[in-house]
């Protein structure tokens, strides 16, 4: 038959087509719909829950290892069946929510740009976000009536003036030099793991007990910084700004990978305990920070024309990241011995937060604007 990889590579890239086209537009539909005042709260939140996958994948995970222990124990090619009714569950909230998703509609703001004749469905819909945000008294029917008398501008057209083109790099950029070291930095994942006392011996432990243990441990990595990041950044993007959460992320993660980096071994020789906490507190920054960020004003700082394409290549650029953090620096983590060379990658992982943070100028801030004010309308014409 097919070898397994095979098929589990077909199904994997036709998931990438389905959630990859749905990422853009969770994002953009949550913030076309959501007010001035809690868009950003509700962009994040959305994006928080992969916390909660993140600690529920192996939640799962235990549980399906406890039903088939005895069988795994005593042979094992029963974790076929695990492996295949983990990821089966895996599938199961995203059919629960399939329904609502198919008859989710578009915003008002995006019909009206399809369906002109709808203009004063969006005006009514966004004149409140105006008013509210600036206190003024044009109103979008003015606003998108003299709009539609003009020729809209094609993409390429648009995003050709630098103006536009800087804050589509600004997102572009940031997203992948953040992905190279957020996915990267599982490479440091077993070390953490095993420092905690939850990485077992492949060796002597029963294969149940090693990849129990496992799953404790990255229940607890996953508790200890990443799903509180993410939980900050909700509570607090409205008040910071994503801007400077970018910003400090950034900042906070070149020095804390540069430490990581420099005093990797003598770190790991003298203190596990300092090991532990300076991972964790880098899993915080990534989500108390660009994790969060990169995905929010994407969908806030292009204009409704563009908005979903340009977040899709934004998120594109993020997972272009993510395969030169698996398929290129994996490759080098085990120059020199085993994780011989960890500590010039986490190096390399600050050099790439640096450049995220240098593009991080390029983006303007979002927060307490409607999506109106932060893109001209006018500048979408001929």
């Amino acid at each position: 038959g097919i070898n397994v990889f095979v098929v589990l590579f077909i199904w994997r890239v036709l998931l990438g087509f389905g959630i990859g086209g749905d990422y853009p537009l969770t994002a953009t539909i949550v913030s076309e719909y959501a007010s001035v005042h809690n868009r950003g709260k509700l962009m994040a939140s959305v994006f928080a829950f992969q916390g909660f996958g993140n600690v529920l994948a192996p939640i799962v995970s235990l549980i399906v290892m406890a039903c088939f222990k005895s069988s795994i124990d005593g042979d094992v090619l029963y974790l076929d069946y695990v492996w295949r009714i983990i990821i089966g569950v895996g599938c199961i909230p995203g059919v629960c929510t399939l329904y609502w998703r198919l008859c989710m509609t578009d915003s008002d703001r995006f019909q009206h740009l399809e369906q002109p004749q709808n203009n004063g469905l969006s005006a009514q819909s966004t004149r409140s976000e105006k008013l509210l945000t600036a206190g003024r008294e044009d109103s979008i029917d003015a606003l998108y009536g003299q709009a539609d008398m003009r020729q809209p501008k094609s993409f390429g057209q648009y995003f050709a003036e630098w103006k536009h083109l800087k804050v589509l790099l600004g997102t572009s950029i940031a997203w992948f030099a953040l992905d190279v070291a957020f996915y990267g930095i599982n490479l440091n994942s077993a070390i953490v793991i095993s420092a905690i006392g939850f990485s077992g011996d492949i060796g002597t432990d029963k294969p149940s007990s090693f990849i129990i243990r496992n799953c404790v441990g990255n229940i607890i990595i996953n508790l200890l910084g990443s799903v509180p990041g993410y939980w900050i950044s909700v509570f607090t993007i409205e008040r910071f700004g994503r801007k400077r959460i970018q910003l400090m992320g950034f900042a906070v993660l070149t020095v804390l990978y540069l430490v990581l980096g420099f005093a990797y071994h003598q770190i790991l020789a003298k203190s596990t305990g300092a090991f532990i906490f300076l991972f964790s507190v880098a899993q915080l920054f990534q989500n108390f920070g660009p994790n969060v960020t990169t995905f929010v004003i994407p969908g806030e700082v292009f204009p409704t024309r563009f908005r979903a394409t340009a977040h899709g290549i934004s998120a594109a650029a993020g997972k272009l990241g993510a395969i030169v953090a698996q398929c290129g620096f994996l490759q080098l983590a085990n120059i020199g011995g085993k994780s011989a060379f960890i500590d010039r990658l986490l190096q390399i992982f600050a050099m790439f937060m640096l450049i995220g943070f240098a593009v991080t100028f390029w983006i303007p801030e979002s927060k307490g604007k409607a999506l109106e004010d932060i893109c001209n309308p006018d500048e979408e014409y001929t």
